[in-house]
C-alpha cells in the first residue's frame, strides 16, 4: 500500500510519521480514536485535517502492527 498523505521528515517531529508534512503525528490521530473520538469530532477539533487523513492513519497503524510483533501478556 502506498501512503499519499503520510510523510516523514527528520526535521519535523523527530521523523515521526505525520499527516501531509504538518506537525500532526499519525499516532495522535490513533490515540484520539482509541479514546473514543469520532471522525467528525476529530475534524471539528482539528480543521486542517481531512477525512482521508484519518482513514489513511488507520491503514498505516494497521500495517505497522502487522509488521511488528509486540509483547503481549499471556492468558492465565
Amino acid at each position: 500500500m502506498t501512503f499519499e498523505r503520510i510523510t516523514t521528515d527528520p526535521d519535523v517531529m523527530g521523523g515521526q510519521p505525520c499527516i501531509r508534512g504538518m506537525r500532526f503525528p499519525v499516532a495522535t490521530i490513533i490515540v484520539m480514536i482509541a479514546d473514543g473520538m469520532s471522525t467528525d469530532e476529530i475534524l471539528t477539533e482539528h480543521p486542517d485535517l481531512e477525512p482521508d487523513d484519518i482513514t489513511e492513519s488507520l491503514h498505516y497503524a494497521a500495517l505497522a502492527v502487522r509488521e511488528r510483533e509486540l509483547p503481549l501478556r499471556q492468558p492465565a
